[in-house]
């Protein structure tokens, strides 16, 4: 069976800028991979190239199957993409935004009102779901975020930095989650935090200036006598002084 995401070849510049340089990888069902780099290392490049919102200048990307360019709605359905500061109405109430994310979604009804119940109850946000979403503290805000990444069940989850702006009992909340979702879907989680990648991912790829540079499990990359900050140091600072 083919993987749920399929990366090949990817590469976006932008003019003589090269973001992200040739990148290809699988992640199949049951898959919790953590996409690992310094900031400016082109994760949230791939990312939205990953979700469709960006071009890339070569190579292609599928989500269940489906090129995200040829068949944009098609991958989309299958997709669940919190992005990088997860833009939202900030006028509308939690309840709004998502009843508005599920219409969009193709929901009505008792359907629509079921899935934003079990959307906001996965991310805590019953207690909220009236206020304006512009009153919410950062860290609501990413959890509205990865609610209507939620709401329409995708067997792939994109998330860029998804406990960004969490307290420590928000992340391990959401970690928690991952954790529970993780056998029936495929998840990528762009972020620089390592202790998020030894927390909840199953592999770990580490890119430093648009380049992967290893690929292997949270354990496998641990060289003797190393912990996986000290190995992600010295790939990536000898990356960048290259």
């Amino acid at each position: 069976m083919a993987a749920l995401i399929e990366i090949e070849r990817l590469t976006k510049r932008f003019g003589a800028f090269t973001a992200v340089d040739d990148v290809s990888f699988t992640v199949d069902r049951g898959e919790v991979v953590g996409f690992l780099g310094p900031n400016g290392a082109g994760k949230s490049t791939t990312m939205k190239m990953l979700a469709g919102f960006v071009t890339p200048t070569a190579g292609t990307a599928r989500i269940c199957g489906q090129d995200v360019i040829e068949a944009p709605v098609a991958a989309k359905r299958a997709l669940g993409y919190l992005p990088e500061g997860a833009p939202t109405y900030p006028e509308m109430t939690v309840s709004g935004f998502l009843h508005f994310i599920a219409r969009i979604r193709g929901f009505g009804g008792a359907e629509a009102n079921e899935r934003m119940a079990r959307a906001m109850a996965m991310t805590q946000l019953e207690g909220v779901r009236l206020q304006p979403i512009e009153t919410l503290s950062k860290g609501f805000k990413r959890r509205v975020g990865l609610a209507q990444a939620l709401l329409h069940d995708p067997p792939v989850l994109v998330l860029d930095e998804p406990t960004d702006g969490l307290d420590p009992n928000q992340k391990h909340e959401v970690r928690e989650l991952i954790r529970r979702m993780a056998p029936e879907k495929a998840i990528v989680i762009s972020t620089h935090i390592l202790e998020e990648v030894e927390a909840v991912c199953t592999r770990a790829i580490i890119i430093a200036r648009g380049k992967v540079l290893a690929d292997a499990t949270p354990k496998q990359l641990e060289a003797p006598g190393k912990t996986l900050e000290q190995v992600f140091r010295d790939l990536t600072l000898k990356q960048e002084a290259a």
